[in-house]
Parts: structure tokens; C-alpha cells; sequence
């Protein structure tokens, strides 16, 4: 099983690295910025860690008072994104990193995000590692910004936990690993990691009464003392 797991991350890894130039263009702006520009709000200040960072659209609330670091498993991704911090005139030191083996002492972060990035791990323990990293490297009282697919989102209704999203590019199509999770189901897992979960809520731009259909689960979690 481990080694099948390994395999579809280098898998998944050169699919990112493939779709890195057009994710640039496409994901040039964060869907997530009101929700992250309250959060920069609320930490104020302090050393946040941004995980599966991409090209880095989301540390754009937090330029101002922040000491930024992200990781992300894709080189090139990484290479986009500091292509947009040159663009936007901020710094960031980026890594090269899996979130399960995290290249930092514990509590080394104040504040941590992690945008559509844990849906694309295999397997139950792996994901559980992920949170548990997460967890080792955020300080007492630390909070983190968690966000993944809704498995009961609309279009996913009769479909497996886990899919193959198509991305295109020219005449060739490439299929991304997504997990699709349950609000109850992320809950447990944070829970499971030591975590408190704060507030559990759909993305800002989901309108309807019923959380449970939402496209994204965002979860605000916090490290305990």
C-alpha cells in the first residue's frame, strides 16, 4: 500500500508541475481572500506558514505584517510563485516540501493556512500525518486555516470519495487526485490530531442556509496549550 502511495504522489506531483504555468493565470487571484483577509485581521502579526502554497495568491492578505514561509511538493509551482511575490513586492521563503514531512522544528509558526491542499492526499493514515505536522510545527495556541472539496457539493453527488478532476492543457488532458471530504468527516480528523475546531463553515461566496452542500469545507482549528 505504501508503495502505491508513493507512486500516485510522484504522480500527482508531475501533474502539478505540468499545470503550474496555467494555474498561474487561472488562480491568479485567491477565491479565499475575504475569508483570508479576516483572518489577517484577527492574527494581526506573527510567523505564518502556508501550506501547498501553489503560486502563492493566498499570502496576498498577509504581506503587510507577516513573516511568510510556504511549502509546496511542486518545483514548479514554487518557481510561479516567486514570480508573483516579485509581482506583488513581497517576500516569502518557499520550500520545496510534502506536508507530512514538514522541514521545520516544532512550534516554529504562529499561524498556518492550507488552501485546497489535503483533498489531495491518499490514504487515511497519510492524511492524518499531514495533520499531525501541521500540529507539531504550529506553537501552543496557534491556529490554522483549513480548506477541501465538499464530497456533498452538487456535482459530486453520485460520485466515489475519491476522484480524477480533469485539467487541460492544449490537445492533452490531465486527471488531478481529489479526496472529497464531509464537514463531519474533516472534523474528526482535526479532532483526531489534537486540534479544537473553532468554527466550521462553508466558503463566503455559498449563499444558501444549509452549510452541508457547500462547494468548500473551511475549517478555523487551534492548537491547544
Amino acid at each position: 500500500m505504501k508503495e502505491n502511495n508513493i507512486k500516485g504522489d510522484r504522480v500527482t506531483r508531475d501533474i502539478f508541475n505540468q499545470i503550474a504555468p496555467g494555474w498561474y493565470n487561472f488562480r491568479h487571484w485567491s477565491i479565499f481572500r475575504s475569508e483570508l483577509e479576516v483572518l489577517a485581521q484577527r492574527w494581526q502579526k506573527g510567523r505564518l506558514l502556508n501550506l501547498g502554497c501553489a503560486h502563492g495568491a493566498d499570502f496576498l492578505p498577509f504581506m503587510q505584517s507577516f513573516d511568510l514561509c510556504g511549502v509546496d511538493f511542486s518545483i514548479e509551482m514554487l518557481r510561479f510563485a516567486r514570480k508573483y511575490s516579485q509581482k506583488f513586492n513581497f517576500t516569502a521563503n518557499l520550500a520545496v516540501a510534502d506536508v507530512r514531512y514538514l522541514p521545520y522544528p516544532d512550534e516554529t509558526f504562529d499561524r498556518a493556512i492550507s488552501i485546497a491542499t489535503y483533498h489531495h492526499i491518499e490514504g487515511e493514515d497519510e492524511k492524518r500525518a499531514a495533520l499531525s505536522e501541521l500540529r507539531r510545527v504550529l506553537k501552543p495556541g496557534g491556529e490554522a486555516f483549513i480548506t477541501v472539496w465538499n464530497r456533498w457539493q452538487p456535482r459530486f453527488w453520485f460520485k466515489p470519495r475519491e476522484v480524477a478532476v480533469p485539467w487541460r492543457i492544449k490537445d492533452k488532458m490531465l486527471y488531478r487526485y481529489y479526496y472529497l471530504f464531509s464537514y463531519s468527516e474533516l472534523e474528526r480528523l482535526v479532532k483526531r490530531a489534537g486540534f479544537e475546531v473553532l468554527k466550521s463553515f462553508p466558503e463566503s461566496s455559498y449563499s444558501f442556509p444549509l452549510k452541508a452542500f457547500s462547494r468548500n469545507i473551511c475549517l478555523l482549528v487551534r492548537k491547544g496549550d
